[in-house]
């Protein structure tokens, strides 16, 4: 498994009626995996996010939704960034996402974080507890999962869950690989260490050396090479096709998103994620257009400005 490309679908809000909503998700995933992009990847949440846009505004539920791209896609690998595990029983994810593994034919990823958007834990009457309690779910909820998804019985009689002995059939594949996606340098970066196959850094460009140095010394202290845990970055791209275009843009830039945000066309994003990310020791980058991506023709002028950054 490796995510050296992905392209990020964080919004679900375009022009034309919303029963057209899907079409334009199915058009951006089948445009993705005609220009490159190795890996398709939504949002695992219930609202719309701050910065993004307003809690009503359109989100369609992830596992659905890449169930279905699995259907009108062929080699693309599908995943959420990430999933929210205090919304699911660990043993139960395990066969969600191994059955979109099946129905794929091989291109499902876990991506699993501890979930932090409590709007939608209180709305939905999903316990959110403290920044804590959500490690510890996390972790109880990989040392399930894991084994789970190596055909092995999950087994746990934990503080938050559960599993005796719970299966899981049929598989496509051996094993199924696992993205752990966030920040935390005691927390999360210490369960990827254990846990994950590959880690997608979110933060601001400025801390990407450290973080990555902080990755590779979590996993020397458990004597794992640090080669052996890829590692992306989650990029907000605002591209446009001309000048007038990236200024529209450059005004639409959340305040407090401003540092891990790339303003420019295709070629200048390019560019910058050249010095800023790959420079930094991130292997691959996945980038999200959610202001224009739903627009035919830009992913294809997206991809094709960063695949030479990311070839093998």
């Amino acid at each position: 498994m490796s995510i050296r490309l992905g392209y990020q679908i964080p919004n679900f809000t375009y022009p034309g009626p919303v029963e057209n909503t899907f079409d334009t998700v199915a058009a951006q995933a089948r445009e993705a995996e005609a220009a490159g992009f190795d890996t398709v990847l939504v949002m695992d949440h219930f609202y719309q996010l701050p910065g993004i846009g307003t809690p009503d505004q359109a989100m369609l539920e992830a596992y659905t939704t890449l169930g279905a791209l699995s259907q009108v896609t062929s080699t693309i690998q599908l995943s959420t960034l990430v999933t929210g595990n205090t919304y699911r029983n660990p043993a139960l994810l395990a066969k969600t996402v191994t059955t979109l593994d099946m129905v794929s034919h091989g291109r499902a990823i876990l991506g699993i974080g501890a979930g932090w958007f409590e709007r939608e834990h209180n709305d939905y009457g999903f316990e959110f507890g403290t920044f804590g309690q959500r490690f510890e779910r996390l972790e109880e909820a990989l040392t399930i999962i894991a084994p789970m998804l190596k055909g092995e019985t999950g087994t746990l009689d934990g503080k938050w869950y559960t599993a005796r002995g719970a299966m899981n059939n049929p598989r496509f594949r051996d094993t199924l690989p696992i993205m752990l996606g966030g920040s935390g340098e005691q927390k999360t970066f210490r369960l990827a260490a254990r846990f994950a196959d590959h880690m997608n850094i979110i933060c601001d460009v400025a801390d990407l050396p450290r973080k990555v140095a902080v990755l590779r010394e979590r996993c020397e202290e458990i004597g794992r090479d640090p080669a052996t845990l890829a590692t992306s970055y989650l990029v907000m791209g605002l591209v446009g096709e001309n000048d007038q275009e990236v200024k529209e843009l450059g005004e639409m830039i959340p305040e407090d998103r401003r540092d891990r945000a790339f303003l420019g066309t295709a070629e200048q994003v390019a560019e910058q994620l050249q010095e800023k990310v790959l420079g930094a020791g991130i292997n691959g980058i996945t980038i999200n257009l959610m202001r224009n991506g739903h627009r035919p023709g830009v992913v294809t002028r997206v991809g094709e400005a960063l695949k030479p950054l990311v070839k093998a």
